[in-house]
């Protein structure tokens, strides 16, 4: 009985003490109204930088590198030289070529002058012949004679077709040789190597010295990077609003570096993808950057933003005053009171540091913003700058 007794005492002991230490003081909370915005429509996600081009260089002849005219890993304008290769053994099948051509020139001319000798002949063997025909008429002369003179005019009328006939074949020599000069000036064009594109250099894959083989391994790869593209998926519930908004104007694109979060790059989308990726059911996009900057380099990751328009009168709140509830993502709305209660929302787009609220809050209302973690429902809180919280929790 003095056991239970002296609990009694303990107890209502404890409550007076409690009721004389008054309510729990407020939490001091940074708090942001909910507003209704014009907001932009976007798409986030993560992309991968790509060259507009790459150009594996091959030689088109075979031959020694004498000459490499470029740094590794160097910026090279269209037109600029890179390579060369001995142009010796290409030389000298132009001389010989031209001499081909030289000659079957110098056979031509001798083939046309048999044709005017042959012409010649011809004509003065027609002559004795048409004599002989009149003189046998009139009984002056023998039929031999006739004869021969008709055979001398046969051999000249085809010693003319042999004259034409070699004229057409030295005159398709020539335009072989023609062809041949053309060749071999061509392939001692290939002795240099230019840049096809302005773009940046890779690492060579040949030396100094080595021997190239007409189209066979690249020997340096390079880089168009301005422009460049930059390829991200959206998920396909935006296709149809991204062909909608594309169709009349060039949609927006904003890139950021992952390594460089300072320096945003803007560019514009250039390609949509024929097909939806049945497999992650995103639609792959290519946005177009000029990248005067050079700040996006192949390869790298970047953060990319779509712009696909603006949504009239939404409701928007600080991203930081959203949190993840047991339920789902939630804010804390302070009542009227000053006690808050804790409320799940549907949270749309994001831009800047604002999230769109598609259900759960209302505009006019007031919502945590920093402080959640001392909070629960029915806690008394004290709106005070968010500097200050730190120091008045301390």
């Amino acid at each position: 009985m003095a056991g239970l007794l002296l609990t009694f005492l303990t107890c209502a002991c404890q409550q007076q003490k409690a009721q004389s230490a008054g309510p729990p003081p407020a939490v001091p909370v940074s708090v942001a109204p909910v507003t209704e915005e014009s907001v932009p429509i976007e798409i986030h996600a993560v992309g991968r930088v790509e060259p507009s081009s790459v150009i594996q260089v091959k030689s088109q002849i075979a031959g020694q590198i004498v000459r490499i005219a470029f740094a590794e890993g160097a910026q090279v304008n269209q037109g600029d030289l890179l390579f060369q290769i001995d142009p010796r053994p290409y030389q000298e099948a132009l001389k010989q070529a031209e001499a081909t051509q030289a000659r079957d020139t110098a056979n031509l001319r001798q083939a046309e002058a048999n044709l005017e000798r042959d012409r010649a002949q011809a004509r003065s063997a027609e002559a004795d012949a048409a004599r002989n025909r009149l003189l046998i008429e009139e009984g002056l002369t023998s039929k031999t004679l006739d004869d021969q003179s008709r055979a001398t005019a046969e051999a000249a009328r085809a010693s003319i077709l042999a004259d034409q006939a070699a004229i057409e074949s030295d005159r398709a020599s020539i335009e072989n040789d023609k062809a041949a000069i053309d060749r071999a000036k061509l392939d001692l064009s290939y002795c240099e190597i230019h840049s096809p594109v302005s773009g940046r250099a890779g690492i060579l894959l040949i030396n100094q010295g080595n021997v190239v083989a007409a189209n066979g391994n690249p020997v340096v790869v390079i880089n168009q990077v301005m422009p460049i593209w930059v390829s991200f998926n959206a998920p396909e519930d935006f296709l149809s609003e991204i062909r909608r908004n594309s169709s009349d104007r060039k949609l927006p694109v904003t890139a950021i570096p992952r390594d460089d979060a300072t320096h945003a790059v803007e560019g514009t989308l250039s390609v949509i993808e024929n097909t939806v990726d049945t497999t992650t059911g995103t639609i792959r996009l290519k946005a177009s950057f000029d990248n005067r900057s050079g700040f996006l380099w192949p390869g790298q990751f970047a953060d990319v933003t779509l712009r696909l328009g603006n949504l009239n009168r939404a409701v928007v709140v600080p991203a930081e005053a959203v949190q993840a509830g047991q339920a789902g993502q939630m804010v804390f709305v302070v009542k009227p009171d000053q006690t808050v209660e804790a409320r799940n929302v549907t949270v749309g787009s994001n831009f800047g540091n604002k999230v769109t609220i598609q259900k759960g809050v209302a505009p006019g209302e007031t919502v945590v913003t920093d402080g959640q973690l001392r909070l629960f429902p029915g806690a008394h809180i004290k709106p005070v700058p968010a500097a200050k919280i730190d120091s008045q929790a301390l």
